[in-house]
């Protein structure tokens, strides 16, 4: 079920020095790339980041966030088509690559990978990391890899603290 699987997903800060197997990066990436997009534009596009070259300057990129860097995998989500506004005011891109980011983060936990969401980035720096564009958009990025830890305990809202029925 999947509601079992977001229950057991956590955002792991420490991975395994063990490389993911090709099958796994390819089904996380189907996975990625069958996110629904608003008007169909599919805005995105991931650049997979394996060369350990690169992946040490995460640190560096992320503001000394280290474990970034220890990801076999980094996978960092981009999105063009930066003009659109939907009608309820929020910028499509944004919306599309955090659908298609959450598709991989629960791809992953499913198949015992484990990722972290990351904000917190240097954007221009990112971008000269991977080429990036100047019509795409850094939205996020999500190293990836075998779990070092296990899940903590998360003090999460009563769902009465988080949901209402017919208005606010």
């Amino acid at each position: 079920m999947l509601l079992n699987c977001i229950k057991e997903r956590y955002s792991v800060r420490k991975f395994q020095n063990k490389p993911i197997e090709q099958e796994k990066l390819d089904t996380l990436l189907k996975a990625a790339q069958l996110a629904p997009s608003a008007r169909n534009i599919q805005p995105c596009k991931f650049i997979v980041i394996q060369d350990e070259e690169k992946r040490k300057k995460l640190t560096d990129i992320c503001k000394g966030q280290k474990f970034v860097s220890q990801a076999p995998i980094t996978i960092a989500i981009c999105a063009n088509n930066t003009d659109y506004t939907m009608t309820c005011g929020q910028a499509a891109y944004t919306v599309d690559a955090a659908i298609a980011g959450e598709h991989i983060v629960l791809q992953a936990a499913e198949m015992g990978l484990g990722t972290c969401w990351i904000g917190t980035f240097y954007h221009d720096e990112m971008t000269k990391l991977i080429n990036l564009p100047e019509d795409y958009k850094i939205v996020t990025i999500l190293p990836v890899g075998y779990p070092a830890i296990e899940k903590g305990k998360r003090n999460l809202k009563s769902i009465d603290e988080v949901v209402s029925y017919d208005s606010f």
